[in-house]
């Protein structure tokens, strides 16, 4: 009897170990979960999580999801500058406005270190380059730039009462500029081979030349119409020597739709007279380039 017993469980065993060698005769995997099997989605959070990672390459898509405009500026007068009330205004804010209110976003601006501009924007810290910036050869290789939409000039600014010695670029030559760094008023120092200290900013250069620390600046035109002479703050200085002629563009990441989307509204808002309106209300709507 027992050894019927002990054949028998030999038998049994050896069912056993065949049913388990066979693949075949498993659970199908197609009745268990397959990892491998899943969408190409990217799934953020835990097993029960269906949020799912949406990336684009359009950075006019990026701006309306997130629903803000973060404008990179400098104080810089007629384009970005505070009213009493801390408010940004000028020509350029003024215009991002209307252009992030079209896009149906918020508009947020951010005092940069303009030598630093193509990095914030790169970085996403900003989304935009927007403050009376020309368009040279440097700006345009390094970001995706809108049409041109003022004509400027960069000149030189000197006391009032020594500007009768100063009205040749040959008469500049030996006095010690104050430029902002990163500029194009630092390029045309570069170019002319003026002395120069950096500074942080195009009204630091005008505050420079006030204290009679630097015997001259160089900064845009535009800035030089709205900031010095009679009935403004620096009523003992004058601009004399124009160095160059240059126009200000808007700047993005390289690559970006938004140029293209910032091109259209500059066409709307020339033809609609919007542009020109807000030209006239900082003084300088004879530099406005036609749409």
């Amino acid at each position: 009897m027992k050894k019927l017993l002990s054949l028998a469980m030999a038998a049994a065993m050896c069912l056993t170990l065949t049913a388990c060698g066979n693949g075949g005769t498993s659970t199908p995997q197609s009745s268990q979960p397959n990892p491998s099997n899943s969408s190409n989605s990217s799934v953020i959070g835990g097993a029960d999580s269906s949020t799912e990672i949406v990336t684009t390459d359009s950075d006019l898509a990026y701006i309306q999801n997130k629903g803000t405009l973060i404008v990179g500026i400098t104080e810089f007068e007629p384009m970005d500058y505070q009213n009493s009330d801390g408010e940004w205004i000028g020509f350029d804010a003024d215009l991002a406005k209307a252009f992030a209110e079209s896009l149906g976003v918020e508009v947020k601006f951010q005092v940069i270190d303009w030598s630093n501009k193509v990095f914030e924007l790169d970085g996403k810290t900003i989304d935009v380059v927007w403050n009376g910036m020309t368009l040279n050869d440097e700006v345009m290789a390094a970001m995706e730039c809108s049409n041109p939409y003022f004509d400027n000039a960069q000149v030189v600014i000197v006391p009032a009462d020594v500007a009768d010695k100063y009205q040749t670029v040959e008469s500049v030559q030996d006095l010690a500029f104050a430029v902002e760094s990163g500029s194009a008023a630092q390029a045309q120092a570069d170019e002319h081979n003026f002395t120069y200290t950096e500074v942080e900013d195009q009204a630091t250069t005008l505050m420079e030349v006030n204290s009679g620390t630097s015997d001259a600046s160089i900064i845009d035109y535009l800035m030089a119409k709205a900031m010095i002479g009679p009935g403004t703050g620096y009523e003992n200085l004058t601009f004399t020597v124009s160095l160059n002629s240059e126009q200000y563009g808007v700047g993005f990441r390289k690559g970006s739709d938004m140029a293209a989307a910032l091109n259209e509204f500059f066409k709307t808002s020339y033809a609609d007279g919007t542009m020109q309106e807000i030209a006239e209300t900082y003084n300088i709507a004879d530099k406005l380039v036609a749409q």
